[in-house]
């Protein structure tokens, strides 16, 4: 996960200097955009019911994932 103090951020400011805008590395947006989706999946399922680990692993084997 992408921290706030390892961001280089660079910002556009306007004629009174109020920042308006942000630039960032391309890599460092592609980061947040992919954190915004893991936030959303996990807001999606949060009312999904769970399952022991043990069972999970279960489940993969017999399906063949693992």
């Amino acid at each position: 996960m992408l921290k706030i103090n390892d961001m280089k951020l660079k910002y556009i400011t306007d004629k009174r200097g109020r920042k308006r805008s942000v630039v960032l590395p391309i890599r460092q947006f592609e980061e947040l955009l992919e954190d915004l989706e893991d936030l959303a999946v996990v807001a999606e399922r949060r009312n999904e019911d769970t399952i022991l680990h043990k069972e999970l692993l279960k489940e993969l084997k017999k399906d063949g994932i693992i």
